[in-house]
């Protein structure tokens, strides 16, 4: 968290002095709310909204799990034998908001949804389940791949939106969706939807669609 929120802190002077973000400044995101934009989905990180719950017959105690060189510790709850799903507000419903904001302001034509489904095949081969955790996926490679497509998918001024929207929905639907049948099978207290696991992959998203613009 605290490496994140170095990285964010860092690209603010490059943000302001408009050396980067200038395809999002096109768009209505002024450099500042690109910066607390960046913010505010670091800090919503720790946020899970819950949407359901359901019965399971066994669920790990308090412990630490390792993913893709990652650690996170699975939280004690006090029912043993039950499983929150939940939405996670940084890692889901802010970029799912952004996502929804830059398609209603860019001409995509079929880039985008071919960008959208070639992110999200790569991401469900990458995702793995974790015991304890729920479905993780390493973090470079989404937005590596989304950033790749935009430049063979899509024109120079729509590369930078188009690679955020391609990531952060690739991966909460290759990842998060498509997999939540393994949720019962993994023993997680707490299974977020863009949460630990696929957060990493979406913040790092953030940070390379801003590079690219």
């Amino acid at each position: 968290m605290l490496a994140f929120f170095l990285v964010a802190l860092v690209m603010l002077p490059f943000l302001l002095l408009g050396l980067i973000g200038q395809a999002f400044i096109l768009l209505g995101l002024s450099p500042s709310l690109m910066f607390w934009l960046l913010i505010l989905t670091l800090v919503g990180s720790l946020v899970n909204i819950p949407i359901y719950k359901f019965r399971n017959r066994e669920v790990v105690g308090e412990q630490v799990v390792s993913y893709f060189g990652m650690r996170f510790r699975v939280p004690r709850m006090e029912q043993a034998h039950e499983t929150i799903l939940a939405i996670n507000v940084g890692g889901a419903l802010i970029p799912i908001g952004l996502s929804v904001y830059l398609m209603s302001r860019i001409n995509f034509g079929v880039s985008l949804p071919i960008l959208v489904a070639v992110v999200t095949l790569v991401v469900n081969r990458l995702a793995r389940p974790v015991r304890g955790l729920g479905i993780a996926v390493p973090g470079l490679a989404p937005p590596l791949v989304a950033a790749l497509g935009a430049y063979l998918f899509c024109p120079p001024e729509l590369r930078a939106p188009c690679a955020y929207i391609a990531s952060t929905m690739g991966i909460l639907i290759g990842a998060d969706l498509l997999n939540l049948w393994q949720i019962r099978e993994l023993g997680a207290p707490v299974a977020s939807i863009g949460g630990a696991g696929t957060f990493d992959a979406i913040f790092l998203s953030g940070i390379i669609a801003v590079l690219l613009s």
